[in-house]
């Protein structure tokens, strides 16, 4: 060993798997950077001075008298104004040829904000969707997952999210995006004009999979300085945590751990829910909202990776493809907001529960006629007009596709009824239905 730069350098690996590398150096904390063979790394784990760290760019070539130094800090991202229209890789690094960020030099991945200076989630995020704003309202401070299956254009409902969210700055943290993807985001927000109000860090496929760990924690630090510093309200966009999850399943099996279910790590539970629980409503105005993507296998909502985050968010949203009408939409039967009750009503209108409720009770009825119909049975009239009404419900509301405000999906709600249902079938207090029905 010898000293450089006032700090150790160490030449003795006592183990070498595909993504990690292992040895003995006392005084070494978690989360601590590292350079082996001058490749970024991080610690991972420690047992006395017995030291586990994980090779970002992967361990292929590194010999076993590599030279490894210890930076002495975890991960920081230097935080300001600056980093407002910019993209930057899992480092913090610019990757749009723009100069480097100057400002405060902050550690990312710390915890989450102290529970005293949390109050409840009561501002509205309207983000145009009807099938969030109508069926499963967002509220600002929650934390709520898509699940999609691999094949939806989850990408693109994130882009129309973020240009159309009422926020005052959009984080985008990209995981696994193709090149395609990551141009598709940068287009869109440029040709929007919206560039000065969104942040992204980005890992794309063809940089190693171990960067991602790093996105959501850039992600966050970036949008705790402008909720906490700025009191501004920030939407943070992760995308894909199921990429996300892979790249710590390939951590964890490289140290030798036991996996948990669906080989995912035991530790799947409290990594994820250190990310989501960055989310937060603040006493000054200042809020994080986390909408992320999770992609599904063959729709199975049971894996380890949706099952562990629905028990951690507030609700989730669903897409899948309507057989009816070829839309995607917004499932309204496995999707839920569970703080939507906290807006519906006192920051929207007051027939929007009503409505809601109508609308979904009105679609379940739909469903019923056409098990009816595939099963053989004679349709009602009620059930044919349940049909009719479910293919406008699914173009007119539930499709990604539509960009309305709240007051207008209720208008549209209320003319569906009017075309379809006699005032009594919704189910909708007469009150409302004297007040906004469009019968004639």
């Amino acid at each position: 060993m010898a000293t450089k730069a006032y700090r150790k350098v160490y030449t003795k690996l006592e183990a070498i798997t595909k993504a990690t590398v292992a040895l003995r150096a006392p005084g070494v904390s978690n989360d601590e950077l590292a350079t082996v063979e001058g490749r970024l790394a991080q610690v991972v784990k420690t047992r006395g001075d017995l030291v586990t760290l994980q090779v970002f760019a992967g361990t292929e070539g590194i010999p076993t008298n590599a030279e490894v130094v210890f930076h002495g800090d975890p991960p920081t991202l230097h935080v300001s104004e600056q980093l407002s229209g910019r993209f930057f890789n899992a480092y913090g690094v610019p990757i749009d040829g723009g100069p480097e960020v100057e400002g405060e030099e902050r550690q990312v991945g710390g915890p989450s904000v102290n529970p005293y200076k949390r109050r409840q989630p009561s501002e509205l995020i309207p983000t145009g969707i009807a099938g969030i704003d109508l069926n499963n309202t967002l509220v600002s401070g929650q934390k709520i997952p898509f699940f999609a299956d691999p094949d939806q254009p989850y990408n693109q409902v994130m882009a129309d999210v973020a240009l159309r969210a009422d926020v005052d700055k959009i984080i985008l943290g990209g995981m696994g995006l193709s090149n395609d993807d990551y141009l598709f985001f940068k287009q869109s927000f440029e040709a929007a004009g919206a560039l000065d109000k969104i942040v992204s860090f980005v890992n794309t496929t063809e940089e190693p999979p171990v960067e991602r760990l790093l996105i959501p924690d850039m992600a966050l630090a970036a949008a705790e300085y402008f909720a906490v510093d700025k009191n501004e309200k920030v939407l943070v966009l992760l995308t894909d945590m199921t990429l996300y999850a892979d790249a710590l399943c390939i951590v964890s099996n490289r140290m030798d751990q036991i996996p948990s279910k669906d080989s995912m790590p035991g530790s799947l539970y409290s990594d994820l829910a250190k990310i989501y629980e960055k989310a937060v409503q603040l006493p000054d105005g200042g809020s994080i909202t986390i909408i992320a993507v999770t992609t599904l296998n063959d729709g199975d909502i049971t894996h380890a990776i949706p099952d562990n985050t629905g028990y951690i968010t507030e609700g989730q949203l669903f897409l899948r493809a309507d057989s009816d009408t070829g839309k995607v939409i917004v499932d309204p039967f496995r999707s839920l907001s569970r703080l939507k009750q906290l807006v519906q009503g006192k920051k929207t209108r007051e027939d929007h529960s009503q409505v809601m409720n109508a609308g979904v009770r009105l679609y379940a009825d739909a469903q019923n006629a056409k098990t009816k119909l595939e099963n053989g049975f004679d349709l009602s009239d009620y059930d044919l007009r349940c049909l009719d009404y479910a293919k406008d419900y699914a173009v007119e509301l539930l499709s990604i596709d539509v960009n309305i405000k709240i007051d207008e999906m209720l208008d549209t709600a209320w003319r569906l009824f009017a075309k379809h249902f006699k005032p009594e079938e919704t189910g909708i207090k007469q009150v409302f239905i004297d007040k906004y029905g469009k019968w004639q």
